[in-house]
């Protein structure tokens, strides 16, 4: 069960990934969250690092999505157009459809694809429950929709028993 919850390896934040790391890895595109993963929750501000990054991540030649569960296709528009990436907006995460949408407008299947989020229950299941690449990232606020405060606090219940119960780390499946 636990499994299903843990991301292939986690990172301090968006910035702090490897290009190095996911071209090893044979990553050739990204599914990413927006709110508390790219931008603070309800913002339109790209932060100077994240936009290094996806600097970095053009000219490492790894393509990117948004694929977010926000309903206000605006709002996912402006933060995708502003780094000239697709996007794809009421997702309805960890459903599988979101994901396929995903790869579909990156162009890659799910050995080449790995999915970037800030939350467990959406973003790491979701892509967990496709047999994506997972990468979970630390939120970038404690500002956050209502909804997803209540999935933090059953976060947080889920981390104690996989810290109890389950020794395995997170790790990469392409690296031994």
């Amino acid at each position: 069960m636990f499994d299903l919850f843990r991301p292939t390896f986690q990172a301090d934040s968006l910035d702090s990934i490897s290009m190095d790391v996911l071209k090893r890895d044979g990553i050739r595109g990204l599914i990413l969250d927006l709110d508390n993963t790219m931008t603070p929750w309800n913002d339109l501000e790209v932060g100077p690092k994240v936009e290094a990054w996806f600097k970095k991540l053009h000219e490492a030649g790894i393509k990117a999505c948004v694929v977010s569960n926000n309903k206000r296709k605006q709002r996912v528009a402006v933060v995708a157009d502003r780094l000239g990436i697709p996007f794809v907006y009421r997702a309805t995460k960890p459903r599988r459809k979101a994901f396929r949408a995903g790869m579909n407008i990156l162009g890659t299947g799910t050995t080449d694809t790995a999915v970037i989020g800030d939350q467990l229950f959406t973003d790491i299941l979701g892509g967990n429950r496709m047999g994506l690449y997972t990468i979970l990232v630390l939120p970038i606020s404690d500002h956050e929709f209502v909804g997803t405060k209540v999935l933090r606090r059953m976060e947080r219940v889920l981390i104690w028993f996989m810290k109890r119960w389950d020794s395995s780390e997170p790790h990469s499946p392409k690296v031994p």
